[in-house]
């Protein structure tokens, strides 16, 4: 079945009526998935594809983050038209969001919708699901500490993918496990927060109302430093965005020592999805200890 075929197919099974496909072309969408804009007689959408097989539920997971991030009402996300499998392809309708130009106080309105949905909080770090960070398996077991779901969750699983394709050699391992027992010292002691999870500035657009939109998340419930460090990885955001987070949501003193150890999970996803010329980021970082 052709693209446009299946598109019309899951929109009119979603809105029990025939849909028109009117038109559509390709649109950035990341290195992962195939993404269009889709033209209909029921208005513009955001489609993105994938394989089902290589990435199962990929796009089942992404609605649910959205969703629970939707549920926090703290910032805008996309609205979720529907996702369905088509043969061997999986795909997930959004709303087009038409960008504009940021608004004056778009980076203090940032922040400080930020600061509200980091303010959501849970009993225990993770999630009650795995889901995914780029096409990756992220994984969400639940921990009582951060240091414990950091180690074991975040950093360790990344870790055994570097060194079984050989893109980080096991050299590191010292470093990384008296990393592991100053966990605790490192960073603050908080409660978990629900955080975006991939947060870099390609993940997040300007709506028509001139204020910020987050899309393809990879949440979970963490430490709040995680999405602040990870807005830094890859140019950063304005510095006016974490004068005003730290006013609406003081961080702990020291936090911009911290963010180069949030980082190394991400620095890791990045070794295990593009090769390991982020491994000397990663062995830069870890060989303070």
């Amino acid at each position: 079945m052709s693209f446009k075929q299946s598109v019309k197919e899951i929109l009119s099974n979603h809105f029990q009526r025939d849909i028109e496909i009117l038109g559509y072309n390709s649109v950035g969408g990341g290195s992962i998935n195939h993404a269009f804009k889709i033209k209909t007689d029921e208005g513009e959408y955001f489609v993105k594809t994938n394989s089902k097989n290589r990435f199962p539920q990929m796009f089942q997971k992404e609605a649910m983050g959205l969703e629970i991030l939707a549920k926090a009402n703290c910032i805008g996300v996309p609205k979720i038209i529907c996702y369905d499998d088509i043969e061997d392809d999986s795909f997930l309708i959004l709303d087009f969001i038409d960008s504009a130009y940021k608004s004056d106080n778009f980076w203090d309105d940032f922040a400080e919708k930020l600061a509200c949905l980091h303010k959501n909080s849970n009993s225990q770090f993770g999630l009650d699901h795995d889901n995914y960070i780029g096409s990756l398996v992220q994984y969400n077991d639940f921990k009582n500490t951060w240091a414990e779901f950091f180690a074991e969750q975040r950093l360790e699983k990344q870790l055994k993918l570097a060194f079984d394709s050989l893109s980080i050699d096991k050299s590191v391992l010292p470093y990384f496990e008296r990393f592991y027992l100053r966990l605790d010292e490192i960073f603050p002691q908080e409660k978990p927060s629900l955080v975006h999870g991939d947060l870099w500035s390609g993940n997040f657009m300007t709506g028509s109302d001139a204020k910020a939109v987050i899309i393809d998340p990879a949440v979970y419930y963490g430490h709040r430093e995680m999405d602040l460090g990870m807005s830094l990885l890859f140019g950063g955001f304005s510095n006016q965005f974490y004068e005003s987070y730290n006013r609406y949501f003081p961080l702990e003193k020291g936090w911009e020592q911290r963010m180069e150890y949030c980082n190394l999970y991400p620095l890791l996803v990045h070794v295990n999805l593009f090769g390991g010329g982020y491994a000397s980021s990663v062995k830069s970082i870890i060989s303070k200890f």
